[in-house]
């Protein structure tokens, strides 16, 4: 399969490559197509790159194929896991991100300045690799209480509802409608009919030396303040206030009465994990109770 995208590249005024915004890419018979006008601006440049599926089982060596990788991710052309986005980090500058655009590190100190003789301040949203999805792609059907805390790379499919305390990071997100709350770290997706409490987690694998990619099935709850560290099947809840790692020891609440790891349990269905509040003891029994999101909270047209 071809692929072919044209952006427009900012540049920092050493001529280094600070982002690619792609309004229009070719991906096999999938087409995005947005109008790129002529560009006069010093500081932009016309990018055109031409791959094939192959290529994006490559390692990332530049600005230019980072930010089409996360471009392909949040216009939901692949899936999350599913290309290679080895080099990402070390390919993406830090940048100042502004409300004029993105400002080389080198060069803000002096926008600043000249911001406020022309008495037209700027206002400088994060200085981090990242920009905020939002900025480059709107997600169709989707709420998104605070843009600042989803990442451009972000998979959201339509009926999310990511609310103030939501969080998505690239190369993550919801495969179908969902209410997020919590946490989605890098590698984890989120199935449909699913609910991320407030300020819960899920365990990515940027940092801390976790390797297993954690997936929630459909129609899955993690209560307010819980934590999750191993994959979930379909029609499962976490209790509130419960980390489940995959080390956590959990006692099944059957007739075997078996300790197990939680990691022996990744993936299961239809699990409801909870702690004795009198033992202190990590449970697991069989979920008799499904969740159903409000309807109302998740037609975003």
């Amino acid at each position: 399969m071809n692929i072919k995208a044209k952006g427009i590249a900012t540049k920092s005024s050493n001529g280094n490559f600070l982002d690619v915004f792609y309004p229009n890419i070719e991906f096999g018979n999938k087409k995005i197509n947005n109008e790129i006008k002529s560009i006069k601006s010093e500081d932009k440049e016309i990018i055109i790159i031409e791959c094939t599926q192959e290529d994006l089982n490559k390692p990332i060596e530049n600005v230019q194929e980072a930010y089409l990788k996360l471009h392909l991710l949040s216009y939901k052309l692949v899936l999350p896991n599913s290309i290679n986005l080895d080099g990402l980090f070390n390919c993406l500058p830090n940048v100042a991100w502004t409300n004029i655009g993105p400002i080389g590190i080198d060069d803000i100190d002096l926008k600043l300045q000249e911001s406020r003789y022309g008495k037209n301040n700027i206002f400088i949203k994060s200085i981090d690799k990242f920009p905020c999805l939002t900025d480059y792609i709107i997600p169709k059907n989707v709420r998104i209480a605070d843009a600042s805390r989803v990442r451009l790379g972000a998979y959201l499919s339509e009926g999310t509802t990511i609310m103030h305390e939501g969080f998505v990071n690239f190369n993550a997100g919801t495969l179908g409608k969902a209410m997020i709350e919590g946490r989605i770290s890098a590698g984890v997706v989120v199935g449909n009919n699913s609910d991320l409490g407030g300020g819960s987690s899920t365990m990515g694998t940027l940092s801390g030396g976790n390797n297993a990619k954690i997936s929630i099935g459909e129609n899955c709850l993690l209560g307010a303040n819980s934590g999750l560290g191993i994959s979930l099947g379909d029609n499962c809840t976490i209790e509130a206030g419960l980390y489940l790692t995959a080390g956590t020891k959990v006692h099944l609440y059957d007739d075997t009465g078996e300790i197990k790891k939680a990691s022996e349990l990744s993936g299961h269905s239809n699990l409801l994990f909870l702690r004795d509040s009198l033992t202190g003891k990590v449970l697991a029994k069989e979920n008799k109770k499904y969740i159903k999101l409000n309807e109302e909270l998740h037609d975003n047209d």
